[in-house]
C-alpha cells in the first residue's frame, strides 16, 4: 500500500510539473469545474463557476400563448429520445405563438443554461447589424481592417466572410476530447485574445469548410473594435432589449472583467434564445422594427459553396447557421453542443427549440440524429 502510494504521489508530482512547465495552468480550472464536479466535461449548468458580464434585458414583451397551448401529446418515439439524452426544454412555436413546451430535471421557462454553440448565431447576427450601422462596410471587408494586431502574412487576406462560413484556412483544431488541445483553452483558459492573435493563416481563405470556434472568436473581436461596445453591450442594445428577452443573460468571459467567449455561452433560457428564431422568420424584423436587413437574413441560412475537408459538396452551413432538409421542408438552425437547438422551419412557420445535457450520433450530413428526432416530433404533434 505504501509503494502504492508513493507512486500515485510521484505521478501527481510529474503531472503538476507538466502543467507548469508546459504553461497550461488554465488545466486546473478544467480540472475543478470537471472531474471534480463529477463530470467527464463541459455541462450546461457549470457557467456558475465561470466569471461572466451581463446582457441587460429591457421591457419584457412576453410571447403569445396558443389557444390550445400543451394540448398535443408528444409522440411515444421521443419520449426515450428525452430521457437518454435528459432533455430539460422542449418548446413548439407556430405563428409567434408558443404551442407546447415540457421541461424536466427541475428546470424551467426561467431557468438558465448555457447556450454553447448557439451563440455563433447570436455573434453572426451582430455582424449583420453592424452593417446595417454602417460599422463595418459589408462582409467582404478585411478582418485586419478592424485588428491591426492580427495583421501578419496570410492573415491579411483573412475576410469577415471567411469567417461567419468558416472557411478561415486558420490553424485551429476544433476538438471538444483534448484536454490539453486549443478548444479547451478557449473554454478554460485565461487570454482569449492572446490564443486568437496567435493564430495564422495556413490554408486559402474561403475554400474549405472547418468549423472552427476561433472563427466565431475573432468576429467578436472584430465587433467589438467596429463598435467600441463589448459583444455582451452590443447584443443587449441590439438584440436583447429590441426583441424583449424576460431575463438578463450572463456572457462566461475568460477572466473577471474580461473577453466573452464569443464562441459559447450565453446563458439563458428557453423562451428568451427562441426570440432569435422569431427574428429570422420575419426577415430580420422584429414586431415592426428592422434589426436585421432582409437580404442578411437570407445570406445567413442560405447554404454556401464550400468543399468539406474530403473535396466534398457536402457542407450545410451559411453564417454561423446549420442547415438541413427534413420532410421535404427546409430548415435552418442554431446549434450548440449537447444539443442545444433554436429551430426554424419557414414553412410551417415554426421554431423548435430543445435544450439538454447531451446529443445524439453526428450523420454524414454533418446534423446529429436527435435533431431530426425533435423535428420529427414536432411535425407529428402539429401536421
Amino acid at each position: 500500500m505504501k509503494k502504492i502510494l508513493k507512486y500515485l504521489l510521484v505521478l501527481f508530482v510529474l503531472l503538476n510539473l507538466l502543467i507548469i512547465i508546459s504553461g497550461k495552468s488554465w488545466m486546473y480550472k478544467a480540472i475543478s469545474v470537471t472531474y471534480l464536479k463529477g463530470h467527464p466535461s463541459s455541462y450546461i449548468s457549470d457557467f456558475v463557476h465561470f466569471p461572466t458580464n451581463t446582457i441587460e434585458a429591457g421591457t419584457h414583451q412576453k410571447w403569445a400563448i396558443a389557444d390550445n397551448y400543451n394540448n398535443a401529446e408528444l409522440p411515444d418515439f421521443i419520449k426515450p429520445v428525452n430521457d437518454s439524452l435528459e432533455t430539460v426544454a422542449f418548446m413548439v412555436i407556430i405563428n409567434d405563438s408558443i404551442q407546447y413546451e415540457r421541461y424536466w430535471h427541475g428546470y424551467s421557462a426561467d431557468t438558465m443554461s448555457n447556450s454553447f454553440s448557439m451563440a455563433k448565431s447570436f455573434v453572426g447576427s451582430l455582424i449583420g447589424v453592424a452593417i446595417k450601422d454602417g460599422k463595418i462596410k459589408s462582409i467582404d471587408q478585411k478582418v485586419c481592417d478592424f485588428l491591426p494586431d492580427f495583421c501578419e502574412g496570410g492573415n491579411a487576406e483573412l475576410t469577415i466572410k471567411n469567417l461567419l462560413t468558416m472557411s478561415s484556412g486558420l490553424n485551429w483544431t476544433e476538438d471538444y476530447y483534448n484536454p490539453i488541445g486549443q478548444t479547451a483553452e478557449a473554454y478554460y483558459g485565461g487570454d482569449l485574445k492572446g490564443l486568437m492573435m496567435n493564430l495564422k493563416v495556413v490554408e486559402a481563405p474561403g475554400k474549405v469548410f472547418k468549423y472552427h470556434s476561433s472563427c466565431t472568436q475573432i468576429l467578436t473581436f472584430v465587433v467589438e473594435s467596429a463598435t467600441g461596445q463589448t459583444i455582451s453591450e452590443y447584443a443587449s442594445e441590439k438584440l436583447w432589449k429590441p426583441m424583449g428577452a424576460k431575463h438578463p443573460a450572463l456572457w462566461n468571459t475568460d477572466v473577471a472583467g474580461g473577453d466573452e467567449k464569443g464562441f459559447c455561452c450565453i446563458n439563458s433560457n428557453a423562451r428568451d434564445f427562441a426570440r432569435l428564431g422569431k427574428l429570422y422568420m420575419h426577415q430580420g424584423n422584429w414586431n415592426g422594427v428592422q434589426i436585421l436587413d432582409s437580404s442578411y437574413v437570407k445570406d445567413a441560412t442560405s447554404i454556401e459553396d464550400l468543399l468539406d475537408e474530403k473535396g466534398n459538396k457536402n457542407v450545410n452551413y451559411g453564417f454561423q447557421f446549420w442547415i438541413a432538409e427534413r420532410q421535404g421542408l427546409y430548415i435552418y438552425y442554431a446549434r450548440g453542443l449537447w444539443g442545444q437547438y433554436v429551430i426554424c422551419i419557414p414553412e410551417k412557420n415554426m421554431i423548435i427549440v430543445r435544450l439538454g445535457r447531451n446529443y445524439g450520433n453526428l450523420l454524414d450530413d454533418m446534423n446529429h440524429d436527435d435533431f431530426y428526432a425533435f423535428i420529427d416530433a414536432a411535425l407529428e404533434m402539429y401536421p
